[in-house]
């Protein structure tokens, strides 16, 4: 099972953007689609605080969303992140 788990929807650009850049990685990472699925955007929204996808957790931490991620990248934090948790 994977470390990186991501809440999304197919048609949401920032959800596109995240999972190129994972991708672009080649990192492992648990997908969950809230696509019609009321009860599991409910279950993110708890466990992030938020209702707009997508949600990331790298390990245990919650990154947030897309930017986030980016965010993480430009720092030069999202690989050592990711390192931690494979």
């Amino acid at each position: 099972m994977s470390n990186i788990t991501i809440y999304s929807s197919a048609y949401c650009p920032f959800c596109i953007r995240a999972l190129r850049l994972l991708d672009s990685k080649q990192v492992p990472y648990q997908l969950v689609s809230v696509d019609g699925k009321p009860a599991v955007r409910r279950k993110m929204a708890e466990k992030a605080g938020r209702t707009s996808v997508p949600q990331i957790w790298i390990g245990k931490r919650h990154v947030g969303g897309c930017d986030e991620l980016y965010a993480l990248e430009r720092e030069g934090k999202l690989d050592p992140l990711i390192a931690e948790t494979h």
